[in-house]
């Protein structure tokens, strides 16, 4: 099956309408929803067929928005994405009062992490909103970095997909994940930067 790749503002119109889209980031390539048309992030769990009620990260636009959807940053946690973002570090915060309840853990905290990858951040700034996104695969298979490679059947449940003009600048590697929550920096996942580079800067 060839899959014709939409365009930049096919993708911003799709996520605007609610739709879920297919997207590359820095990692690998990414399927989310707009937070400021979709209620919520049920729509993802439906797409990937996956367990509902795990926390989706937010990709956002600007280092500014740790402050901004994120509260009770402890010590250092600034510093770590002036460090690390863009690029493939994820950080749980204490969600701050503007994040909508559904996209919060059961525990109030968010992930939040800044691509480096201008074709999803162009789409960010295009929608104007942080984007909740996951890997854009069917649950259980393997996080691709080449369009090509896509899921025939994840590409046929959502609204659009957006192809990156240089693939090679996936890195193919998820984001490590840290929980900056109860007034320190907890390891959650190691991925695209060693925990040891995290740990020499917090």
């Amino acid at each position: 099956m060839t899959v014709v790749p939409d365009t930049l503002e096919d993708a911003a119109l799709a996520l605007a309408d609610g739709r879920p889209c297919i997207f590359p980031t820095d990692t690998v390539y990414g399927v989310g929803v707009a937070v400021c048309a979709a209620s919520g992030p049920d729509i993802l769990f439906d797409v990937k067929q996956r367990d509902a009620g795990k926390p989706i990260a937010w990709l956002v636009g600007s280092i500014d928005d740790l402050q901004r959807y994120g509260k009770n940053l402890p010590s250092g946690v600034c510093q770590l994405a002036h460090r690390f973002w863009p690029g493939a570090l994820t950080v749980i915060v204490e969600a701050s009062d503007i994040v909508p309840a559904s996209y919060r853990s059961e525990s109030g905290t968010i992930g939040l992490r800044m691509p480096a990858n201008e074709t999803t951040l162009a789409l960010i700034r295009r929608v104007g909103s942080p984007l909740a996104t996951t890997s854009a695969n069917i649950s259980g298979r393997p996080s691709v970095s080449r369009f090509e490679l896509l899921d025939t059947e994840l590409l046929a449940r959502v609204g659009c997909a957006l192809r990156d003009s240089v693939e090679s600048l996936h890195s193919g590697v998820a984001s490590t994940v840290i929980d900056c929550t109860g007034g320190g920096v907890r390891m959650v996942r190691e991925g695209g930067i060693p925990f040891k580079d995290v740990a020499a800067q917090s």
